[in-house]
């Protein structure tokens, strides 16, 4: 299997960002957006969908955090895209459900080419830390228009904290088993012969 791998940097005039991503990693992070919160999302999305990830922006943090996550989520989203190339041999599907005490989340993803977002919930409270907690689901909806998905998401609890967290796991174990790949197979998962 070739690697999979990509390195990318986006620059505008409000966040420059630098993503790298090897998609059969170890888990290894080293996250530094300036949001403290939001860097604990990264580590835990690279820790538990065993992703090596390297991210770094600086972003226009005195206006608010949206420039940043959104920016990181696209670039995110493209690197995840070039590293898988052609798609060749992976799952393509996965649903996954993680809870974290009394919140549970839920992403059902496609790998299909085709972006498309869907999101059922509420976020308990209105920030975590720096990071306003709909900037958790603006971020899976970036990350879905650039990296190609089919992204279904949804979120329940009681504390916004635990609300995203499993959000971000429930993406990590998706994204894990939606990429993986399948010995049985030697092309894209489509009867199209490509995705």
């Amino acid at each position: 299997m070739s690697e999979r791998t990509a390195a990318l940097s986006r620059e505008t005039a409000e966040t420059e960002v630098e993503v790298t991503i090897d998609v059969d990693g170890d888990g290894d992070a080293t996250v530094d957006t300036g949001i403290g919160f939001f860097d604990h999302m990264l580590e835990s999305l690279a820790t538990h969908g065993l992703f090596d990830l390297t991210v770094r922006c600086d972003g226009d943090l005195a206006v608010d955090d949206h420039h940043t996550v959104e920016d990181v989520a696209i670039t995110l989203g493209r690197a995840l895209d070039e590293a898988l190339g052609e798609k060749r041999g992976i799952a393509r599907f996965a649903d996954r459900r993680v809870p974290m005490d009394e919140a549970v989340a839920s992403v059902v993803l496609d790998v299909s080419g085709r972006p498309h977002f869907a999101f059922e919930g509420e976020f308990s409270q209105e920030s975590v830390g720096e990071m306003t907690s709909y900037m958790a689901r603006h971020f899976l909806r970036s990350l879905s228009t650039n990296a190609g998905l089919t992204l279904q998401a949804s979120v329940d609890g009681e504390n916004a904290h635990h609300e995203v967290e499993a959000l971000f796991k429930a993406l990590a174990r998706a994204l894990d088993d939606a990429t993986r790949i399948d010995e049985r197979r030697s092309d894209a998962p489509s009867t199209k012969g490509e995705l």
